[in-house]
């Protein structure tokens, strides 16, 4: 046992006074929970079950902390989109590379609400209305800015200016894809022109001439390795992204089996659909490609 009996003395130099600093005219000491507006976010959680169930708290800090790392994937993302579109290809792979470790948080994420029984969600699963996680405009926004784009969706955002105006604004916008593709063509490779110059609005689909772009790529990795690093950058977030896709469909199977979503969609035949979405498509199927 130490002399202090097991506590640990506080440094003489450790700040114990915040705001005005008479010392320093005109600065703050800033509190830990100031910077982070800690009253604010430690009392945005409101269950509305009565009487309040001791599981819905669960639910609401794992969606909102869902939220949260999708709204710094969202600005990664688009951090990423003008780097590549000013040929800065360094820093966006950096942003493409902390993206996937964002994905891989969120997708362990999956396994704390899977502790969440049917029977336990069931008692307050009726007061949450027709509010749903098929409704977050931010998880839109980033299908949107990865090139999964659906006019539709937007739609549904009627009742709210702020993700109407985010979602429409990257629907007019190039996804990474296309300014990754963008890149390309300008650094030399063999980009169709229809590719370039198609409609940015409408979803990426597959395009069989983009093939020989990334089989040369590829296999000529030694002459092509920025392109080719960035390729697998993009192979990997798009696998993390369904691997999350998956997590979430089984959470939802195994906690409300094949009941209809909250929002109105089918539930788990809905999930299970999405993971037929691809945004690299060329990116896979030039893999049967190489080396044949």
């Amino acid at each position: 046992m130490s002399e202090t009996g097991g506590l640990r003395p506080l440094e003489d130099g450790i700040v114990r006074e915040f705001g005005e600093d008479s010392s320093r005219p005109g600065r703050v000491n800033l509190s830990y929970g100031a910077y982070l507006h800690l009253d604010e976010l430690l009392s945005a959680q409101h269950p509305v079950s009565r009487p309040v169930h001791h599981d819905e708290l669960l639910f609401i800090v794992q969606h909102q902390t869902s939220e949260l790392w999708l709204k710094l994937v969202l600005h990664e993302l688009r951090a990423v989109q003008a780097h590549l579109a000013a040929d800065d290809l360094r820093p966006a792979l950096k942003g493409l590379a902390r993206v996937k470790h964002i994905q891989r948080t969120l997708t362990d994420q999956w396994s704390v609400l899977a502790t969440l029984t049917p029977s336990e969600y069931a008692e307050f699963r009726s007061f949450l209305g027709t509010s749903s996680g098929f409704q977050s405009d931010q998880y839109r926004a980033v299908e949107f800015v990865l090139g999964n784009k659906n006019p539709a969706m937007i739609e549904l955002f009627d009742h709210d200016e702020r993700a109407r105006a985010q979602l429409t604004e990257l629907l007019e916008q190039p996804s990474v894809y296309d300014e990754f593709l963008r890149y390309l063509a300008r650094h030399g490779h063999d980009v169709p022109r229809s590719i370039l110059e198609r409609d940015v609005r409408q979803p990426h689909t597959f395009c069989p001439e983009l093939l020989p772009v990334f089989r040369r790529i590829y296999e000529h990795s030694h002459e092509c390795w920025e392109a080719y690093e960035t390729c697998e950058e993009l192979v990997d977030l798009e696998e993390n992204f369904q691997l999350w896709r998956f997590r979430h469909l089984k959470t939802v199977e195994r906690t409300i089996g094949v009941k209809r979503g909250t929002g109105g969609s089918s539930g788990v035949k809905f999930l299970r659909a999405a993971l037929e979405l691809t945004f690299f498509p060329e990116l896979y199927a030039v893999r049967t490609e190489i080396g044949s």
